[in-house]
């Protein structure tokens, strides 16, 4: 009931702010307050947008263990979701993941605001095409063009970099999980010159994989995605699991931050680069 009532005080304020319910379609051709309500919208945004036309992002962002722009994002006011906040805020222009907030996004949507989603690039030519629709939509395509460029210059440059002769490598996430093909994360393992095991075996995205299979893998390089520092936690507990260590013997482990391919965007471009470094063969050929 206190929810309810907040919400229906946040909406009376907005209307009488706005003037009236908008047409859930009507993007104004330059937003001057966005609300964001997705921890890899917030990135784009912040990214993108002038700071002065940024009135949220998620409480997520703020955090330098899990997000790329914590700088960035700690000046400016966070929310948790909420659609009384979102509201409160007088936005012009809201956006969200697609899986993310739905309860939020669907309330929005009723009273009219106008509300963009964003899905999950699975290929670093979505990921480049999401960049530039973000863009458009906050009317800022030439910082979109620029950061393109950015990341197409970085990419042209590792591409000249020696690579080992094709290393098999696996990924191990929280709770066991591993990515396979499908995934942006199997086409960053591509642009650093490994092969995916995951793909391999047959896992298709996101799946979870025993430990056993890991260890009697014939994997060369063991990525275990870990944000460093982070809270303890069930699920990053066999991350830690003593058979990891041991595994430690007969191949690479590499700790890869959860945020450098958490979301798509200029940081996957640092997860290359960190693979690249940590297959990278010695003067005798082999692996540091």
């Amino acid at each position: 009931m206190t929810r309810r009532i907040g919400f229906a005080l946040a909406l009376g304020l907005w209307l009488a702010a706005s003037g009236g319910l908008a047409r859930a379609d009507d993007a104004p051709a330059q937003p001057q307050r966005i609300v964001s309500l997705n921890m890899c919208t917030d990135e784009l945004v912040l990214r993108l947008a002038s700071p002065k036309h940024v009135a949220s992002v998620t409480w997520l962002s703020q955090d330098p263990r899990n997000a790329n722009m914590a700088a960035r994002a700690l000046v400016i006011p966070a929310n948790h979701g909420l659609v009384e906040e979102v509201l409160a805020y007088k936005p012009d222009l809201v956006v969200a993941g697609a899986y993310t907030t739905r309860a939020t996004v669907a309330l929005l949507k009723r009273v009219g605001v106008t509300v963009r989603e964003f899905g999950v690039p699975r290929t670093l030519a979505e990921m480049r095409a999401q960049i530039r629709d973000m863009a458009v939509l906050l009317g800022e395509q030439q910082n979109g063009e620029e950061l393109i460029a950015a990341i197409d210059a970085r990419l042209a440059a590792l591409a000249d970099r020696p690579r080992p002769a094709h290393p098999r490598a696996i990924v191990l996430r929280p709770n066991g999980f591993t990515t396979g093909r499908g995934s942006l994360v199997d086409e960053i393992l591509t642009a650093a010159g490994l092969i995916n095991l995951a793909a391999e075996l047959g896992i298709d995205n996101y799946g979870q994989i025993a430990l056993e299979t890991v260890a009697l893998g014939k994997a060369d390089i063991l990525i275990l995605n870990t944000t460093p520092d982070g809270p303890p936690s069930l699920a990053h507990e066999i991350l830690h699991h003593p058979v990891l260590a041991r595994l430690g013997d007969r191949l690479k482990l590499v700790a890869l931050p959860s945020k450098l391919w958490t979301c798509a965007g200029p940081a996957v471009i640092d997860a290359i680069e960190l693979l690249l470094d940590a297959s990278a063969p010695t003067t005798a050929g082999k692996s540091p």
